[in-house]
């Protein structure tokens, strides 16, 4: 108990010294008895006294040429100096980043179902072609007349094959392509392809429904050998469809020329007539040589020519998009591919109701059975297929993606597709973000 009276009449003794006295010997001891003293009336003046030399006391450590004691050196003045520039470049750069990231144009505010996006300036290059050197490339593949045919005449071919082009329009047009090569490959004639009926898209479309046969075949004939059906000598045409037999099923996907030379050809000499199947995606690019990549060229861009009333519903519509933008604005056509095939088909998961995400499931087990087993190993793959990114886009995350490319709400844009999967609710985002939709 003396010890602890004694400890506190020291401090005592030691608050009640001078200012300056106070400051030279200041602990956190002294500090805190001062404070608690109630009879100490001077207590608030040099509180706030102390506390505004040490203010200022730490701005001239870190600042030393704003203090006019010769004690610091010139030195220690360059490098605040430097510090205080350092600060200012940094604040600006802090200042613009945030300015910029205001105007971003996916940088939207949602308000319930609506986003409201900043208004962003139209850069003048977005519409123009990124590599300007494509504006003086000239087509290569074109066929030249005059040239000599080298095709033998046609009962002395290596026999025929024949070829059901599955999916949409799109892949359709690829195995076309693929399957005229392939032609080309074994010296085998050709006959016309069979759009098949897929099981999503229900179409019953055939090929002179679409193209023009007759340009088809004169256009190819210095090429391949292509005839409209099936040769006459062979009765049983549905054979060709179902027997085992008569159809190759073994082709690999992107199949090098020289699998076809080795394996398919000389089932197609010993049998004279063969269906290859499936044909999606049977023919490689790197692995070809460049005669037969250019020979799919000129199948795609020559020789697939649609009919005439084709063409003309195809120029009524650019003239119609053309016309309500006027002729200095241009406009995008988008593609979603989110339909309710292409969703399935995919096995992602998408944001929706609990009876949207059970139809889906149904819908799935149905078409791909082999693959959809009992569903139970289906959430961990689609979180898997996501984060690899390898689901289709919703409308919502293009809208997102066109905006962060610098395309303005105003832009104008035609959707292609089929119906969107979830309708309305679904592409009211992208209808949102871009009004003239």
């Amino acid at each position: 108990m003396v010890e602890l009276r004694h400890s506190g009449s020291s401090l005592g003794s030691r608050a009640s010294s001078s200012p300056m006295k106070r400051d030279e010997d200041a602990s956190p001891l002294i500090f805190n008895d001062h404070v608690l003293r109630d009879d100490d009336d001077d207590h608030p003046r040099h509180s706030f006294r102390d506390r505004y030399r040490s203010f200022w006391s730490q701005i001239y450590s870190f600042f030393p040429f704003l203090n006019d004691d010769p004690r610091f050196s010139q030195h220690s003045s360059r490098i605040s100096l430097l510090l205080l520039v350092f600060i200012a470049v940094a604040g600006l750069i802090s200042f613009f980043s945030i300015l910029q990231r205001l105007n971003s144009p996916y940088l939207c505010k949602k308000d319930g179902i609506v986003l409201h996006c900043p208004r962003v300036k139209e850069n003048p290059s977005l519409w123009e072609n990124p590599v300007s050197a494509t504006t003086s490339w000239k087509p290569c593949a074109e066929r030249h007349d005059g040239g000599m045919s080298d095709l033998p005449p046609e009962n002395e071919t290596s026999g025929y094959i024949f070829i059901h082009a599955e999916g949409g329009l799109n892949q359709q047009r690829i195995a076309i392509c693929n399957a005229v090569a392939v032609a080309k490959i074994m010296n085998a004639t050709l006959i016309l392809p069979v759009l098949k009926q897929d099981q999503i898209w229900k179409d019953q479309t055939k090929f002179e429904d679409i193209f023009d046969v007759d340009h088809f075949i004169d256009y190819l004939k210095d090429d391949v050998r292509i005839v409209r059906d099936i040769p006459g000598w062979f009765t049983d045409k549905s054979e060709l469809f179902t027997s085992i037999r008569r159809t190759v099923k073994n082709i690999p996907k992107y199949a090098p020329a020289q699998f076809y030379i080795d394996n398919v050809l000389p089932r197609v000499k010993e049998k004279k007539i063969m269906a290859l199947k499936p044909f999606v995606d049977r023919l490689g690019y790197d692995n070809v040589p460049p005669e037969i990549n250019r020979l799919r060229c000129r199948v795609n861009y020559h020789a697939l020519k649609f009919l005439p009333e084709i063409e003309q519903m195809a120029n009524l519509l650019v003239s119609r998009m053309t016309n309500r933008t006027g002729s200095p604005n241009p406009y995008m056509a988008l593609h979603l591919r989110f339909e309710k095939g292409m969703v399935g088909l995919s096995f992602c998961d998408f944001v929706g109701t609990r009876e949207e995400k059970a139809k889906m499931a149904e819908y799935r087990q149905k078409e791909w059975p082999r693959r959809y087993k009992n569903g139970s190993h289906l959430w961990q793959l689609a979180l898997q297929k996501r984060k690899e990114g390898r689901c289709p886009l919703e409308p919502g995350e293009v809208a997102v993606i066109l905006r962060a490319m610098g395309y303005p709400k105003e832009t104008q844009i035609y959707v292609a597709s089929g119906q969107v999967y979830g309708g309305q609710n679904r592409m009211a985002p992208l209808r949102n973000m871009f009004p003239n939709l």
